[in-house]
């Protein structure tokens, strides 16, 4: 395991989108304004629920947010998708600070449920990735997790599942 902190601050995760944390052609995270959290608090390559690693990660809900202003005029959501993503950057975080090669990129997801909503009045979002399954071989490495999103500490979106790659093609 590649020796990386256990948590990340704003400009961490900013230096992860260019690409200068887990160096060029590893997993990088996007830039705003898709990246989808401002600070990760914890990730580990063997804890989490199912000892298999975990990642937890914060986003600060302001009104003045992108999504807010498009989903829907008048009725200000945050997209459920976004919220989807933001557990797959965190996923793949997580692989690219195992130290394992390759960019990464979601395969899929076995289950979604959206259980409420984030709107503007929200304070801050609290993502929580729990690894059932981390695999390194010469032909494949991948990722597979469950996870949560609360919004000020209420469970709004539940995904199991979740599986995402990396390739160093």
């Amino acid at each position: 395991m590649a020796q990386y902190p256990s948590s990340f601050d704003k400009e961490d995760l900013l230096k992860c989108a260019r690409g200068e944390l887990f160096g060029p052609g590893n997993a990088q995270l996007p830039e705003p304004p898709m990246l989808m959290m401002d600070r990760i608090t914890d990730v580990s390559g063997d804890g989490g629920l199912h000892g298999k690693g975990h990642v937890v990660a914060e986003f600060d809900i302001i009104p003045e947010l992108w999504f807010f202003d498009c989903h829907f005029p008048g009725n200000p959501i945050m997209p459920g998708c976004l919220g989807l993503d933001g557990l797959w950057q965190l996923t793949g975080f997580n692989l690219g600070w195992r130290g394992w090669q390759g960019r990464g990129y979601a395969l899929g997801v076995g289950e979604v449920k959206l259980k409420g909503m984030v709107r503007p009045d929200r304070k801050m979002l609290t993502y929580k990735v729990d690894f059932t399954k981390a695999v390194q071989t010469r032909r494949l490495t991948m990722g597979v997790a469950d996870g949560i999103v609360e919004a000020d500490g209420e469970v709004i979106y539940e995904v199991k599942d979740m599986k995402v790659a990396l390739s160093e093609s």
